[in-house]
């Protein structure tokens, strides 16, 4: 079981880090804070192999990115920030320590600069990018001009990240290695809790002990928004709520604080009636689809609600929310196909992801373009995961992404694929990436959807998608030119 050690959050801010360099920070997670930290107005630097997407918008910002791993990247740098991807004995790590500089890891950088704040932490095993970023967009909306990091791209905004001028600091607080227990939130919102990253925890039990610790560390004067509707929330509310402990609940249950009814879902968006202890809040709409959405949606209407913000702020944003970046997000269409990008990766998201596809798919197939990250998730979630991918009508499955992980015979894509209960000529394996177009373009017919789902790397296939598709017919592809996306999650 993997261990870590993190510094508590303290009375470093991000100006005592003086020039920071990242590594690694092409990722959507060391990007965003590289993107906070250069609007802000520190000096930022970085390095990257992959050109990814984000790294333009840096160096626009003014931040100096480099495309090798080298020593003399740390040259004038005071600290150096590292993500749990980047293994100790990285070269530009083991400088940095031979050089005395100051290391961090990214929860700690982002600690320091939340310090002073007001910090809403966003966590839970699923749905958590979204909702940070429906909290965000409800605070925006209310005036407050929050700062926010997201492990994801609102569209809209077309950011993951902001300095604002206000008092709260709104952040995605992530569990897979601990790191979120070195925050101290004012406001604490846990969206579920399932059983993963257990190659950390071990098993269910430590994982919501986790999170229960986690809550604990909630300001005494803020509180607790959690999931009514989720076991391990309710779970987690009792025994928080026995303690003494400000928790609020939200859900469809009839003892939730804020309630839900009357939910409706189509491909046009969901739309459900709220209260609040009895009193009503009207309808809230929303222009993406999913039940599952409007589960999302309401921790925010509460967190508002909570903060004494108007009720009113929150209708409107969620009424415009445009969605996020690889959450759901429709990148275009060609040759009468749709093609969407999506970040699920494990069972229970998977499964809502594409049962949300069938709602937008209508009389057309869902194909599926799948991914898997990590060895040991796709390993001892075989079963569910392959019962999700069975949701679709036709499956290209690629190798598992697992960045420093050994395969063990027997272990992968090529075991996973047996697994799904699909016929065999509706699903494949391929251990090529340029032989994942090249199925789709074989399979996929007019009216169609298509998403690419799972790990990191797959979210740069869908243009290539597209490129194919409208190579077949010899038309261009339409992509979206508001980047509108539908979000699942």
């Amino acid at each position: 079981m993997k261990t870590a050690q993190f510094t508590p959050a303290g009375t470093l801010t991000a100006e005592d880090l003086g020039r920071i360099h990242l590594i690694g920070v092409g990722g959507v997670g060391m990007s965003g804070l590289a993107r906070l930290f250069l609007t802000r107005g520190l000096p930022v630097s970085g390095s990257e192999l992959r050109d990814w997407p984000s790294l333009a918008g840096l160096r626009a910002l003014g931040g100096t990115i480099h495309s090798r791993h080298e020593v003399s990247n740390l040259d004038g740098v005071d600290t150096v920030v590292y993500s749990s991807a980047i293994p100790q004995d990285h070269l530009e790590m083991v400088e940095a320590r031979r050089r005395g500089l100051r290391v961090l890891h990214r929860s700690e950088a982002l600690a320091a600069a939340m310090t002073g704040r007001r910090t809403v932490a966003v966590a839970g095993t699923h749905g958590k990018t979204t909702t940070t970023s429906m909290v965000t967009m409800v605070l925006q909306q209310a005036g407050v001009d929050p700062s926010f990091v997201i492990g994801g791209e609102i569209s809209e905004v077309g950011s993951g990240a902001h300095h604002g001028t206000g008092e709260h600091f709104v952040v995605e607080a992530d569990e897979s290695d601990r790191s979120f227990l070195i925050y101290r939130p004012y406001v604490s919102v846990i969206t579920n809790i399932e059983a993963d990253h257990l190659n950390t925890y071990g098993d269910l039990a430590t994982l919501e002990a986790a999170f229960a610790e986690f809550a604990r560390l909630t300001d005494p004067d803020g509180f607790i928004v959690t999931c009514a509707d989720d076991p391990g929330g309710r779970r987690l509310a009792e025994t928080l709520r026995a303690e003494g402990r400000r928790v609020h609940t939200y859900g469809e249950a009839s003892d939730a604080d804020l309630r839900l009814s009357d939910i409706v879902s189509s491909a046009q968006g969901v739309r459900y009636l709220a209260e609040v202890d009895g009193r009503s809040l009207g309808e809230i709409r929303l222009p993406v689809p999913g039940r599952h959405m409007g589960l999302n949606s309401a921790s925010a209407v509460l967190t508002a609600y909570l903060l004494g913000l108007p009720v009113e702020a929150a209708e409107a944003a969620l009424g415009a929310f445009p969605g996020v970046r690889r959450r759901f997000e429709r990148k275009g269409v060609a040759d009468g196909v749709l093609v969407y990008d999506e970040y699920a990766y494990h069972p229970t998201s998977m499964t809502l992801a594409l049962q949300t596809l069938r709602e937008v798919a209508g009389d057309g197939r869902v194909i599926v373009v799948f991914q898997p990250y990590r060895l040991y998730r796709t390993r001892d979630l075989q079963a569910e995961i392959a019962a999700a991918l069975g949701i679709a009508d036709e499956l290209v499955l690629l190798e598992v992404f697992g960045p420093g992980e050994l395969r063990q015979p027997g272990e992968g894509s090529a075991a996973l694929v047996e697994a799904v209960p699909l016929p065999a000529d509706r699903k494949v394996f391929v251990d090529s990436w340029d032989d994942a177009p090249v199925e789709v373009v074989r399979r996929a017919r007019p009216g169609d959807v298509v998403v690419t789902m799972g790990a990191p790397p797959i979210s740069l296939m869908g243009d290539q998608l597209l490129d194919a598709l409208s190579a077949r017919s010899g038309d261009a592809a339409a992509v979206d030119p508001d980047g509108s996306a539908a979000t699942a999650g």
